[in-house]
């Protein structure tokens, strides 16, 4: 469950359990059927099959589906269940040794895998475990201090178990499973080390020294680039036709979509006073964007793109900023929502990223100035770089799979 960055990295880890002799199942939601099974990995629908936009998959008309939740309320305990019903529909017959879940998944996942007696292995894109060093990547920008961070994350802990307490609990009781409490349940985990594996880089956010055993930093897994892709025509010749140019894209983020058109004309005025090239990818927020050395795009793999620029501005989902680490560019980060703000952080005082523009305070100015360093100092590309050498020594797949088969073999 999630955006295109929450799920396209998951399918590193499955072709990787293929190639290593294990049967490898996918369930996923509608929008991501394509991308699965491009990948050549097995598909189970999770949730209702309508048709979707993938450049705007909030448009679906919800007049014609009254049982589908609104996505504003996904987060809410009645999004919760629905999302749960839907993965627990997919998978309560599908015969299974594990079950990996991503973190929207956990809720349903975990009391699926205790009725089927199996093990859960979590696998998170970001740390949401207590720690001294870092508050939970959820909380975006913001570090509390050593006990504050780890205060944060027991306080979150608390919120999220109170508020899905009873979407829990509908889970178990559909499943057959005894009464317990939410604080027992994350208790137990605890006192089992269930192993959760995180599928970004050492180099970028160190494992913390106070984690408890069972959570593991792999390195960061790759979304397969289907065989037969073709970059679109007037891509490869706008690229060919100057130098590299700069990058404009906010990638999955929804937090604006109410202000396409103030954002598409704060990216026009900062494009425009700019004046370098530029492209820039419509995304969720569908940016409207046009001048005569701005190219506009859709979805494109980025490890090929991101090699082929001079710098970046995106929101810093951890997708996206996994890739422009991978092609060594430096960008300016807009968090808008969840971890975004937390890899800004992480962005600057690695030395990749020279500023966070908040998405609700993004104006011309702060943008232009973002571009202006990136493109004029270049440090900040030879710390991307030398980032990026690290990264590719890292087989974050394969550390993955070596500790699901401990997993299993421990049984």
């Amino acid at each position: 469950m999630g955006t295109r960055g929450d799920v396209a990295p998951l399918l590193d880890v499955g072709l990787r359990l293929r190639e290593a002799g294990h049967e490898v199942v996918v369930a996923a939601h509608c929008l991501f059927r394509g991308l699965v099974t491009e990948s050549g990995l097995e598909f189970r629908l999770m949730g209702a099959d309508v048709e979707v936009d993938l450049s705007d998959p909030f448009a679906v008309d919800l007049g014609e589906h009254p049982d589908l939740v609104p996505p504003e309320k996904l987060t809410w305990p009645v999004g919760q269940r629905f999302l749960g019903n839907g993965l627990l529909e997919a998978l309560v017959d599908e015969p299974m040794d594990a079950l990996l879940l991503s973190p929207i998944t956990e809720y349903a996942g975990l009391q699926l895998a205790e009725a089927k007696g199996i093990p859960a292995i979590g696998l998170r894109p970001f740390p949401l475990s207590a720690t001294r060093q870092h508050p939970p990547a959820l909380f975006g920008d913001n570090d509390f201090g050593r006990p504050g961070n780890r205060f944060a994350a027991e306080f979150g802990t608390w919120f999220f178990d109170a508020l899905y307490r009873e979407t829990v609990a509908g889970f178990r009781r559909d499943l057959g499973l005894p009464k317990v409490s939410a604080r027992e349940l994350r208790r137990r985990r605890t006192a089992a080390e269930w192993p959760v594996l995180h599928g970004y880089s050492p180099s970028v956010s160190p494992r913390p020294a106070d984690w408890r055993p069972g959570l593991e930093v792999t390195g960061y897994w790759w979304p397969p680039q289907p065989d037969d892709w073709e970059p679109p025509a007037d891509l490869v010749d706008f690229l060919a036709a100057g130098p590299p140019p700069v990058f404009v894209g906010f990638g999955s983020t929804t937090e604006g979509r109410g202000r396409q058109d103030e954002l598409s004309a704060i990216v026009n005025e900062t494009l425009r006073r700019f004046g370098g090239r530029a492209l820039v990818q419509a995304g969720w927020l569908q940016l409207d964007v046009a001048g005569d050395d701005v190219l506009t795009l859709g979805s494109v793999p980025y490890d090929w793109l991101f090699p082929r620029l001079a710098a970046a501005v995106h929101h810093a989902g951890a997708g996206t900023t996994s890739a422009s680490l991978r092609a060594g560019l430096p960008f300016a980060a807009v968090p808008g929502q969840a971890d975004q703000g937390f890899w800004a952080r992480r962005m600057r005082a690695l030395g990749v990223s020279p500023a966070t523009i908040p998405l609700r305070k993004l104006s011309a100015d702060g943008l232009l100035g973002a571009l202006r360093t990136l493109t004029t100092e270049n440090s900040y590309r030879a710390n991307a770089a030398r980032l990026a050498a690290r990264i590719a020594t890292e087989d974050g797949a394969g550390v993955a799979v070596k500790a699901i088969e401990d997993r299993l073999g421990a049984r």
